[in-house]
């Protein structure tokens, strides 16, 4: 079982990202340790597919690596890498775009809903994103592939280029191509803004206090969860009690994913009980659980050295996985090599 998902770098990651990403990979990784491998990479090369500054684009892609490691990743036991330095992603790409059709990528929802009004104005790349997606894990040979409802399109397309592609350049017995099959991770917690819990938790949210940063100390946790947004009435016995309060609803979430408990055994605890009681058991739990991360974060980030060769190492043993599988789309289209 190979299992290969990626993660666009970046920067000022927060509480959404790790219980809502992050975190099952670390499980996928320990689930796997016996009997198969994980791929993860940070997706630099989709990220030109938007206007981007390139600076900030290597900031956070160190960022990125740094917080992967800290909160579990071990790249000694899962592939960690970046696209960028694995050249073959680019070029199987481009041996797929002959393969892909223009039909399937005009149905793409991603597209419609970056491009907006602008479509003729819209990059090449974010067109054919789809395709590098598709590269990205067939370059593996994968197995398995992690997907929400967001990306089932995605890996569709994957299994659809990777058909035709066998069907038209390979024989029955012998495909260049394994198909991907879908795995439905663990329902991630869905985190909500501090300031209003009926928007996801952002980076690009104006107010710092509206998200815990991976990065944000003790006081600074305990602080924002004083001052996160609430409602007057206690926390009701039972999660139907939660509906019509969102600010409420994704405390207790919050709560939830960081002990391992669902939202009524929560609830169990501290129904009826006031905010004034909740958050600080809260803050507590949140800093217990953070704190670790953050001090491993902060001490990665100030070594630039391990993050590179990090980066490299991985690089490396992506790019030997990848190189059987280049070679026989290159030998199935008729391609000369020297």
């Amino acid at each position: 079982m190979r299992i290969v998902s990626g993660i666009q770098p970046t920067g000022n990651l927060h509480l959404g990202n790790y219980l809502g990403a992050i975190r099952n990979w670390v499980r996928m990784q320990d689930e796997l340790a016996e009997g198969g491998e994980c791929l993860f990479f940070l997706a630099d090369l989709h990220a030109i597919s938007m206007p981007h500054e390139p600076a900030a684009l290597h900031r956070a892609t160190l960022e990125m690596v740094a917080a992967l490691v800290a909160c579990g990743i071990d790249p000694d036991r899962s592939v960690l890498f970046n696209q960028a330095q694995v050249p073959a992603h680019a070029e199987l790409q481009w041996l797929l775009n002959g393969t892909a059709r223009m039909g399937w990528l005009n149905r793409m929802t991603q597209f419609k809903d970056k491009s907006r009004k602008n479509r003729e104005g819209a990059s090449a790349a974010l067109f054919t994103y789809p395709v590098l997606q598709a590269a990205d894990v067939l370059l593996y040979q994968t197995t398995h592939v992690p997907v929400g409802e967001d990306q089932k399109q995605h890996l569709e397309l994957a299994r659809d280029v990777a058909q035709k592609f066998n069907n038209d350049f390979a024989s029955e017995d012998a495909p260049v191509f394994t198909l991907p099959e879908p795995i439905t991770p663990p329902e991630a917690a869905r985190i909500m803004s501090l300031r209003d819990g009926s928007r996801k938790m952002s980076k690009s949210d104006p107010s710092d206090m509206a998200r815990i940063n991976l990065t944000d100390d003790a006081d600074t946790i305990v602080k924002k969860i004083k001052k996160a947004k609430t409602d007057p009435e206690p926390l009701p016995s039972e999660a139907a009690g939660l509906a019509e309060r969102p600010e409420a609803q994704n405390l207790v979430a919050i709560y939830g994913a960081l002990s391992g408990e669902t939202v009524d055994a929560v609830l169990a605890r501290f129904g009826g009980q006031g905010f004034g009681a909740f958050k600080p058991a809260l803050a507590e739990l949140m800093v217990e659980a953070i704190a670790p991360i953050t001090a491993r974060f902060r001490s990665l980030l100030e070594d630039r050295e391990a993050l590179d060769a990090i980066l490299a190492r991985g690089a490396a043993r992506a790019r030997e996985r990848a190189a059987p599988t280049l070679e026989a789309a290159y030998r199935a289209l008729g391609l000369v090599r020297g």
